[in-house]
């Protein structure tokens, strides 16, 4: 199985005759001083000499014609804000584009595999970007397992299953007072006498904020307040779906949040787009606030289905995923996952068992 990896690059020029500045190496150099506090363990960290660190910190001052550290001999080296605001910039472009990169990687693996190989059957998952996601495809990327991914929206996922054109597909249901319409929403596409689901996890919803919470938001009822900046997760998605059901409950208009429209396609987009300062608050998982040092005001719990037909439950791939998921090593990633519970990972429920209080629409 041969394993792709696709990460972003970028660069800087401040004109056209400027050499542009690869920020890759620079980028490392920056969050090792950040770590260590000194220029020469920064180097030795990223296998750098010192001259030609110093020469790649001069060469970049120079084209943004300021300092990017600060030099105190009492407190080492530390970052100017130039400095943080491009590490900032990365991990945002990082989170956003993760999901993209992370499904091409896959389908040119499969690709790859399918020239060499000969024809290979993968494990076709769809599924929302998320962090126990990320370890299940850990885990099997660790077991050789093919896999073909597509990170896509709940109801994209659940619609491409019922179409046959995967094998599992992940989709997010919150727990109490909103789960009823939810589960009216992603089961137009599920048959309770061809689909099952299996247990991935519960996760805790809330929204992200500064650290110290410097605006005080509370409640919902604080996004419509003037001066108020929100990110949004993109149309579609679970997460946003879940934001338009609690705000319908609470009676209040999209129309008066600052910044609704707004469109990122991971948690961890949400929440370094906070971190850096271009908005004040935003929906997502808990794991995404606590990655990225932010506080997090919980709203709700929910849990995460990767919903499969049952005519393939014998399949050796499904087999294998199965005892991946139902692993106490798994179960362990899992519980590690900031608002993360996984005392009911890796269970097998029929529709009418996960959801016996709502009528499905094939039912």
């Amino acid at each position: 199985m041969f394993k792709v990896v696709i990460n972003p690059h970028w660069e800087i020029t401040h004109s056209s005759a400027d050499t542009p500045l690869d920020t890759a190496v620079l980028l490392g150099l920056l969050m090792s001083i950040q770590k260590t506090g000194s220029i020469s363990k920064a180097a030795r960290l990223v296998d750098l000499s010192y001259r030609y660190s110093w020469g790649l910190l001069r060469d970049a001052e120079k084209m943004f014609g300021t300092s990017l550290l600060n030099t105190d001999r009492g407190r080492g080296t530390t970052l100017t804000a130039l400095a943080e605001k491009l590490i900032w910039a990365d991990r945002r472009i990082r989170a956003r584009l993760s999901p993209t990169l992370e499904s091409l990687a896959s389908e040119l693996e499969s690709e790859i595999g399918k020239t060499i190989v000969g024809k290979t059957k993968p494990l076709r998952l769809d599924a929302s970007h998320g962090f126990a996601v990320d370890a299940l495809l850990h885990q099997l990327t660790e077991a050789n397992l093919p896999v073909d991914l597509r990170y896509r929206n709940s109801t994209d996922a659940v619609a491409a299953l019922s179409r046959n054109e995967c094998d599992l597909a992940g989709f997010h249901v919150p727990l109490g007072e909103f789960e009823k319409k939810a589960v009216e929403r992603y089961t137009q596409w599920l048959n309770p006498r061809e689909h099952c689901l299996l247990h991935l996890a519960v996760r805790t919803q809330g929204m992200f904020v500064a650290p110290g919470n410097p605006k005080k938001i509370q409640s919902l009822q604080d996004l419509t307040r003037p001066g108020i900046r929100f990110v949004n997760r993109q149309a579609g998605s679970g997460t946003r779906m879940l934001l338009e059901l609690m705000l319908a409950g609470a009676n209040i208009s999209p129309f008066d949040i600052e910044g609704y429209q707004s469109n990122e396609f991971t948690h961890s987009a949400v929440a370094a787009f906070i971190a850096s300062g271009m908005a004040d608050v935003g929906v997502g998982v808990q794991t995404a606030a606590h990655r990225f040092s932010l506080d997090f005001i919980p709203l709700i719990r929910e849990r995460y289905f990767l919903a499969l037909p049952l005519a393939i439950m014998d399949d050796p791939l499904i087999q294998l995923v199965i005892d991946v998921v139902q692993s106490g090593y798994f179960r362990k990633v899992i519980n590690g996952l900031a608002g993360y519970d996984a005392s009911d990972t890796g269970k097998i429920l029929l529709l009418s068992e996960a959801f016996g209080h709502v009528k499905t629409a094939a039912a």
